[in-house]
């Protein structure tokens, strides 16, 4: 794994020496506007269920946390090892190893995508009873979820293919792909639940259809790119040849943050379940206002998918001290991006949780969620942004600590609060203390030189954005 005797591309060079604000939002603008844009589409495609009922709606909020574990450990987890890797490669001047990790991706997505296919097709029926679905909504939630997963494998090559292209600094690609393909869904998604003009009316399931049909036109596009030999790195399969140190590369990464996208699902699973105690209606509430810290999420990936690539490609370099100074500056801009939207949410709740449904009871507790929980959203994005420069890094230990950590203050503080008092609103309680949690424990630990340990450079300080900008 000898340094590579080419010369360093434009875009390596830019992620190693040019000014870190402006090429951070340079990078992340358009990855922010994607990030957006697929939250929004699933937002659509919430609205349009809606329109066949509660029990749907309940159905589809079931399923949401499974697919949001394997959008999020395709993307944000495994991903974000398959980005880190290719960053930190190109950033040693390893381009065929690079090259060469683009099939190990590929190896990797289909191995999970079938994983998810078997286990949730297999277990489907008792995970969402176990979550509190009963009747009509329990047949709703099979309905959506039997077709969704039966193409995981195309959500997952689409993701890493994607983590790939974000590895070498290029966000643009990405983004187009996904403007393209949204702009495909949006119409698509609420014909094939609807039945509108000559499409069938499928129910649930038409949303799952359309969303299926999104990645496989997206992934063939991606891969085209990779196999033309346009970018950095090239998709290839002439000579090459599986190699386990390329496999670790990607998976003492992408396995740890996977294990922390598990917790966080089991968290918002383990949530659904204490909230399923309250009827349909509480879980189509819940499920709606936390959609929006799931929105949250593929907004801060907007950011992280840069950090992952500068903080990797530097730390490939070894250039360390630029790395830590590009980490708080995208945690700084993440806190203001999921401040204003947690302080909003909390105090217009009715605002977002109308848009979906005005049954009394699903208003009354999505509101109550977004009073306990909104406020401190800017925790949470403080904390992903961590997170995410973390796995550029490839130091995952203290996320995984911090996650934990929520997980067991939302489980341990949900269970005592049914068993104490009975409220809603203490478990909600309990869920916004294990969100802040989470943000003060990454800060504190990257803010201590976890990065680095003894050998590393002195602990820094976060920097003021404002004297930041060499």
């Amino acid at each position: 794994m000898s340094p590579d005797a080419r010369p360093v591309d434009a875009r390596t060079r830019l992620l190693l020496e040019g000014p870190i604000v402006p090429t951070l939002l340079r990078l992340a603008t358009p990855n922010v506007l994607v990030m957006f844009v697929q939250a929004s589409v699933g937002l659509i495609e919430t609205y349009f269920v809606a329109r066949l009922g509660t029990d749907a709606l309940a159905g589809v909020a079931l399923v949401f946390p499974v697919l949001m574990l394997m959008q999020m450990m395709s993307a944000g987890a495994m991903g974000g090892g398959i980005s880190s890797a290719i960053a930190r490669a190109l950033g040693a001047r390893r381009r065929a190893d690079a090259d060469a990790l683009v099939m190990h991706a590929l190896a990797i997505a289909v191995a999970f995508g079938l994983l998810f296919t078997l286990v949730v097709l297999g277990g489907g029926r008792w995970l969402y009873g176990a979550m509190g679905g009963r009747g009509p909504s329990l047949a709703a939630a099979l309905a959506y979820s039997n077709v969704v997963f039966a193409g995981a494998v195309l959500i997952w090559i689409f993701n890493s293919l994607a983590n790939v292209v974000r590895g070498t600094g290029n966000m643009a690609l990405p983004a187009g792909v996904t403007f393209v393909g949204a702009a495909a869904l949006v119409p698509l998604s609420p014909c094939l639940i609807l039945g509108l003009g000559p499409f069938p009316r499928l129910g649930v399931a038409g949303g799952a259809v359309a969303v299926l049909v999104y990645y496989a036109l997206g992934s063939a596009a991606l891969a085209a790119y990779l196999w033309s030999g346009r970018g950095i790195v090239r998709l290839t399969f002439a000579g090459a040849r599986l190699r386990w140190p390329l496999f670790r590369d990607i998976l003492r990464v992408g396995g740890v943050a996977a294990l922390i996208t598990v917790q966080t699902n089991l968290t918002i699973a383990i949530a659904t379940s204490f909230v399923g105690r309250f009827g349909p209606a509480a879980i189509a509430g819940y499920g709606t206002g936390s959609r929006l810290e799931y929105l949250l999420v593929p907004l801060v990936f907007g950011l992280g998918g840069p950090l992952v690539a500068m903080v990797g490609t530097n730390i490939g370099a070894g250039q360390r001290e630029r790395a830590l100074r590009a980490a708080w500056i995208g945690a700084g801009i993440a806190v203001v991006i999921t401040e204003t939207i947690g302080l909003w949410a909390a105090a217009f709740p009715r605002a977002w949780l109308s848009l979906f449904d005005t049954d009394p009871a699903m208003l009354d507790a999505g509101s109550r969620y977004l009073h306990a929980v909104g406020p401190l959203y800017g925790l949470f994005g403080l904390g992903m942004a961590l997170y995410f420069a973390s796995q550029g890094a490839g130091r995952l230990l203290w996320p995984l600590v911090a996650n934990f950590t929520r997980l067991a203050i939302a489980a341990g503080g949900g269970w005592l609060a049914l068993r104490w008092s009975g409220e809603l609103s203490h478990v909600f309680l309990a869920l916004g203390v294990a969100l802040a949690a989470f943000g003060v424990i990454n800060a504190g630990a990257v803010a201590g030189g976890a990065w680095f340990g003894r050998e590393g450079p002195t602990p820094v300080r976060a920097p003021r954005l404002s004297s930041s900008l060499e």
